[in-house]
């Protein structure tokens, strides 16, 4: 592979504060990199830095001669009189370095592009103008995939896209030649794309081998690692302190070289990373009935979104609404929550029902209030587990610390704007909760903390999203809109809907490598097999909690021995041959764990 882009000790630093610090980082030719880190960490500054629109303050950024770089950027400056055509193939957005002389730059080639990006409606004369805002970034986006480019950058490519869509993209750049990378936080794309992951934190960009969830399995074992040399650092620290307490009290001095031993151990504290921890917050009892729909129609304007529907929702339901952009999933929310009236039939609401609607639109955020007084709009004071919470300590336990709380909600970002929506809503102890594309502008981690509250859950969920990676982990049940008026269960969850839809559109089965991504792999073991490899877990599992005992008893034993070098040696050995049994565990773990499912 050939190097075609180099970043040599860059470092970039912003009024706010450092955002990098002497990275070195290189790509390849063929390189398919994802690039992860939480809201502000500075992947989209690492991006313009990799274009060279804008320059580092150290370093510098080195492209190979001739290198043709195309990006997609976050915010889009499409001329308003172009037409769709003038945009994909001409030069209204991209300079002529960029012709289309790729096999896709004909109208079919075109066409089929904007299918496959869910606007089959789209002319190829028609004005980009008047188009709203996800429309636009899908017409910017198909003229980059028209195009020749040695290196492709994609700032959030998925937004804005359905989930066959998404399917559709990540099939498309798997076929596509030349080096990618991709900032995103769909986790399902991330893995179905990307060879490996960047992780933007701390002022420093990691490099790992793999998509979304080998960086999951490499960041868990950094943790622990870290956590391991803390455990050591603490019971050093612990022998040190009892040094210099230990003596006659008639004694006032003590080699120095311990005592700046002592002080450097506790100094030596790693600094804690801003990280969210969703919890829980306090649920108002729910009754027997939820929701039930009994011959509930719903229109926009001409086009039927729903024809009459009987639909029951009850108590502890976990469902999830896919379908395209426009095909009614929105509306359905909005009836539910109670925001619009359905346009036929009636909407039976249970009298226990207390719904939280978290809308796509962060318009009901109070712009001139600052944080901790929007919080205290919605409550005071609330329940999370066994303690109760002033507005302030809830604020923090969402992420917002420090003097963050006296931030004007209008100077936040749209990833903090979104989590203090989910804070408000929590807050007022909802029993249902109905959730319109929840993952929209949030990073990462804090995705993981929202599915991890959303996994104890105790009311009734109904969540319409793209993302495919949280449907398939909260949602129980999955219901399709395809746009014919009808709400479908889809038993088979998101492939039943992708097979729909490829079926609805003509669309033969993929093939070659892509066709692993068109669907989630099922090789499924017997049920026999099943049942004997889940047995077998619990022994396992039985042995690994046996071994990290005495995995935990060896090191406490080292520590107490920390002077005896004999005993060292030998607790050691015991040491790494226990360490060395569990991994051994571990692996046939992992493996069975397989075939259990």
């Amino acid at each position: 592979m050939a190097n075609i882009v180099s970043l040599d000790k860059v470092s970039k630093t912003y009024p706010a504060g450092q955002i990098f610090d002497e990275i070195s980082l290189g790509i390849d030719d063929g390189d398919r990199i994802g690039i992860v880190g939480l809201n502000g960490a500075g992947k989209t500054t690492l991006l313009r830095m990799l274009t060279k629109a804008e320059e580092p303050d150290e370093g510098r950024v080195t492209h190979r001669r001739d290198l043709r770089v195309a990006a997609l950027p976050q915010t889009l400056d499409l001329p308003p009189e172009a037409t769709v055509r003038a945009v994909i193939v001409g030069t209204a957005w991209l300079p002529a370095a960029f012709a289309a002389e790729h096999e896709w730059a004909g109208d079919s080639g075109v066409r089929t592009v904007l299918n496959g990006l869910g606007m089959p409606h789209l002319g190829l004369d028609a004005p980009v103008g008047p188009m709203s805002g996800g429309e636009r970034r899908r017409v910017a986006l198909a003229a980059l995939l028209v195009r020749p480019a040695d290196l492709l950058i994609l700032d959030e490519p998925t937004n804005h896209l359905d989930v066959a869509g998404i399917a559709w993209l990540a099939r498309h750049l798997l076929q596509r030649r030349g080096a990618l990378i991709v900032v995103t936080h769909d986790r399902w794309f991330l893995d179905a794309v990307c060879t490996s992951t960047w992780e933007v934190a701390d002022a420093t960009v990691r490099a790992y081998e793999g998509g979304y969830a080998a960086w999951t399995l490499a960041r868990a074992e950094r943790v622990r690692v870290a956590a391991e040399t803390e455990a050591r650092r603490q019971n050093l620290l612990r022998k040190e302190i009892a040094w210099l307490r230990r003596g006659p009290p008639a004694r006032t001095s003590k080699p120095k070289f311990r005592i700046d031993a002592a002080n450097a151990l506790i100094a030596d504290v790693p600094p804690a990373r801003d990280s969210v921890s969703l919890q829980r917050l306090a649920v108002t009892r729910l009754g027997k009935q939820v929701y039930e729909l009994e011959g509930v129609s719903l229109r926009a304007g001409d086009r039927t979104l729903l024809d009459p529907t009987d639909w029951l929702v009850g108590p502890g339901d976990r469902i999830a609404i896919l379908g395209a952009n426009g095909a009614g999933k929105t509306t359905l929310l909005r009836v539910l929550a109670g925001v619009r009236e359905p346009d036929g039939g009636r909407l039976l609401r249970g009298s226990t029902v207390k719904a939280a609607f978290l809308s796509q639109e962060l318009r009901e955020l109070p712009n001139d209030m600052r944080l901790l007084e929007a919080v205290e709009e919605v409550a005071k004071r609330v329940r999370l587990g066994d303690r109760e919470l002033t507005a302030g300590q809830l604020a923090e336990v969402f992420g917002f610390t420090g003097a963050r709380v006296w931030t004007p909600v209008g100077d936040l970002s749209g990833g903090e704007r979104r989590r203090l929506q989910l804070l408000r809503l929590l807050a007022t102890e909802p029993n249902v909760l109905l959730l319109d594309e929840p993952t929209n502008d949030l990073d990462i981690d804090t995705l993981a903390a929202l599915e991890d509250l959303l996994d104890t859950w105790p009311g009734t969920l109904v969540v319409a999203s793209h993302d495919r990676y949280l449907v398939e982990r909260v949602a129980d049940t999955v219901y399709g809109m395809h746009g014919d008026g009808k709400l479908r269960n889809l038993p088979g969850g998101v492939d039943e809907y992708l097979s729909h839809v490829s079926e609805s559109a003509g669309f033969g089965a993929p093939s070659g490598p892509a066709a692993a991504v068109a669907r989630t792999p099922d090789l499924r073991a017997s049920e026999k097999d099943q049942r004997a490899a889940k047995k077998e877990l619990a022994k396992l599992e039985r042995s690994m909690d046996r071994l990290t005992q005495k995995e935990e008893q060896l090191h406490a034993k080292l520590a107490e021995h920390a002077t005896d070098y004999t005993k060292i040696t030998e607790l050691d050995a015991q040491l790494r041959a226990v360490q060395q049994e569990k991994a051994e565990v571990e692996e046939q773990w992992l493996a069975l764990a397989e075939i259990a499912g």
